[in-house]
């Protein structure tokens, strides 16, 4: 593993930059508050296939508290855009996770939209609400519908 967790949900992470660079956007900042009250900046976007996104550890919405040892608080956003542009190709992130996830046996991740029991459930919901919708279209259609004998 490529960083140590602390106690906190403060996570070090080391990064080699690619071809796209790190592969996330960053936002916050004393002149771009993200989060209300806090000036810090904070992960907006993982790019596909970036270095962030190959290894896996940082996620969107995590508030990046230095890079390289600089810590971020009370940067303006662009000093703070400045200071990753500037550090080179490895690149060591301490990151507070969003959320700090207990360890589970499982899996981590929500489940794919093809995964069997939630393809069902999602037909479920579209057959109810196809049956409600139709109920409802006879009801307010019945008072014009006239009846042959």
């Amino acid at each position: 593993m490529n960083g140590a967790m602390h106690d906190s949900g403060v996570v070090d992470i080391q990064l080699k930059r690619g071809p796209a660079g790190l592969g996330f956007n960053i936002v916050g900042g004393v002149d771009q508050q993200f989060v209300s009250n806090d000036c810090g900046i904070y992960v907006a976007k993982i790019k596909d296939n970036g270095a962030a996104a190959l290894d896996g550890r940082l996620q969107e919405g995590d508030k990046i508290l230095a890079i390289n040892g600089h810590k971020l608080d009370n940067l303006l956003h662009s000093a703070a855009v400045e200071l990753f542009r500037s550090a080179g190709e490895n690149v060591q992130l301490r990151v507070q996770q969003r959320h700090t996830m207990p360890l589970v046996n499982g899996p981590s991740r929500p489940r794919p939209d093809n995964d069997p029991s939630y393809f069902a459930l999602k037909m479920l919901g579209i057959t109810l609400a196809s049956v409600v919708l139709l109920t409802f279209v006879c009801i307010r259609l019945r008072p014009h519908m006239k009846r042959h004998f």
